[in-house]
């Protein structure tokens, strides 16, 4: 059904010249436009998120600064990136998704290209949760802005092509910083991936249709309020959020703290090697097609299994070869980013028109608040029983998330009103 077909007799009425609730055919150059604009923004979009985090130790030593300090530039950008989403929501339900998005991307493209120019710590902090903040408004209103443009059947394989390329954008960020690093410092790694970033807005801003779907509200204040109460109100929605914050806050734990055991006997990595490891990001880039595929003839059952197989993945991780270890750690990001592009695609689908950009920043949150909380969270686990208690509470993560799926959202899924 389309995912406009749900919408309220109170629901603003799409202005005139509005796209019918169809949204652009499949296959149309309008609806081909829509993809490749959302591939370039999550790709422009993370790559600049995560640049600084493959080449911390040069940074640290750079600044000066400890390991846990320079560790800082990412933990800003996250945590500035995930406060800031509802206010990009709600300035999108106001001006519209195309003018958030454009304008979220040539800022903080604006922004990378200076921050590694900074000369001390202070500087390089307070511009990364500039950036990280800017950033925001691509990943708060990209999943309202496909549920508005595309035909309902179009939906979850274009979130896929979307969460592809934040796959690519993370692996990007971290490989181009880390490889420009070694040969002319940090500096320059980070300001390779600025551009790369300045590149993908550039693709973003030629190819992004005007929006044909969008009905502007204008009132803010308690209509807000009522959205994001709106939002919070349904028990399914709420479920797809806890996906994003309890699987990417087991995912972040083994990115975060797996290098601690490679290095260590009986592996004794290089960091070199060590840092190659982000390379298997291509497996989520991948995996995310796929589960947008499978997911158009229902979602539910794609999602519990990309938890099953991320979980297996973060069980082999407990091996002793190292071949077992890579295995366990493909499939682990090929599970997270199915799961997510899943989830993600869902929420939009099953939101209201009315509070669709709220739901998208509400799961974006949550998305964010599980990789600092959960994910700091994973490092205290494993202090205390090492890698086995590590991957001890991935493991619970990825449980509690398909209980949570499976107790909240089998009978919406089984009844078809979120259908693909």
């Amino acid at each position: 059904m389309s995912v406009d077909s749900t919408r309220t007799a109170g629901a603003p009425a799409a202005p005139p010249g509005a796209l019918p609730a169809a949204g652009h055919e499949p296959g149309s150059p309008a609806a081909r436009r829509v993809v490749a604009a959302l591939f370039a923004a999550g790709l422009a979009t993370f790559a600049q998120l995560y640049s600084v985090q493959a080449v911390l130790p040069a940074l640290a030593g750079g600044l000066r600064v400890s390991a846990a300090h320079a560790a800082l530039s990412v933990s800003v950008a996250t945590g500035a990136l995930a406060l800031s989403v509802v206010g990009w929501s709600a300035l999108a339900d106001r001006v519209g998704r195309v003018p958030v998005m454009v304008v979220s991307a040539l800022a903080a493209t604006a922004v990378g290209l200076v921050v590694p120019w900074v000369p001390g710590l202070g500087a390089l902090l307070l511009l990364r949760a500039v950036q990280g903040a800017a950033l925001g408004g691509l990943p708060a209103v990209a999943m309202a802005y496909l549920a508005e443009e595309l035909a309902a059947g179009q939906v979850a394989r274009a979130a896929a092509a979307y969460v592809a390329g934040t796959s690519l954008g993370g692996l990007s960020g971290r490989v181009v910083s880390a490889l420009v690093a070694d040969l002319a410092g940090w500096r320059w790694g980070v300001a390779a991936v600025a551009v790369l970033g300045a590149a993908g807005t550039a693709v973003l801003c030629a190819v992004v249709p005007r929006a044909q779907g969008f009905a502007p509200r204008r009132r803010t204040g308690p209509h807000l309020v009522r959205r994001l109460r709106e939002a919070l109100a349904d028990p399914a929605l709420l479920a797809l959020y806890a996906q994003g914050a309890l699987l990417m806050g087991g995912f972040v734990t083994v990115y975060n703290y797996l290098g601690f055991r490679l290095l260590a006997p009986p592996f004794s990595l290089s960091q070199t090697v060590v840092g190659l490891l982000f390379v298997v990001y291509l497996a989520g880039t991948a995996s995310s097609a796929v589960a947008g595929r499978f997911a158009a003839r229902g979602r539910l059952p794609v999602l519990l299994a990309a938890t099953g197989v991320f979980a297996a993945g973060a069980l082999l991780t407990l091996a002793d070869a190292l071949v077992l270890v890579g295995a366990g750690l493909v499939l682990l990001t090929a599970g997270f980013f199915a799961a997510h592009a899943v989830a993600s695609g869902w929420v939009g689908a099953r939101a209201r028109p009315g509070a669709r950009a709220q739901a998208s920043a509400l799961y974006t949150f949550g998305y964010y608040a599980g990789s600092s909380v959960l994910g700091w969270a994973g490092g205290v686990v494993m202090g205390a029983g090492g890698w086995s208690g590590a991957v001890t509470g991935v493991v619970a993560l990825a449980a509690a998330a398909a209980l949570v799926a499976a107790l909240l959202l089998r009978r919406d899924a089984a009844a078809g009103s979120m259908g693909a």
